[in-house]
């Protein structure tokens, strides 16, 4: 019996699958982390997606890492002082 780990390991040998797995990764990684700054502010959906003047549906669906628009992603990034870091991971980085 395959283990979870052994098939993604597998899985992940092919490129296209990784990309995607990837990206939801990190879909999810940003979702858990907005999140976590809503209820670490003590803030219920409704009242980020007031300050943010988006929907409270909106605010849920990015909470759950469902692909919204980069607009919407900003205005609650906003709302909750979340500050963007879009600097290249180390391994890209280039050494003087």
């Amino acid at each position: 019996m395959k283990t979870f780990r052994k098939h993604l390991n597998q899985k992940l040998q092919s490129e296209r699958f990784s990309k995607l797995y990837e990206e939801e990764r990190q879909l999810a990684e940003l979702a858990l982390k907005i999140h976590g700054a809503r209820e670490e502010l003590g803030l219920s959906q409704q009242e980020v997606a007031e300050k943010a003047k988006v929907t409270q549906q909106q605010l849920s669906k990015v909470e759950n890492g469902v692909n919204c628009n980069i607009s919407t992603f900003l205005k609650i990034c906003n709302a909750l002082e979340l500050r963007l870091d879009l600097g290249l991971p180390k391994r890209r980085r280039k050494t003087a």
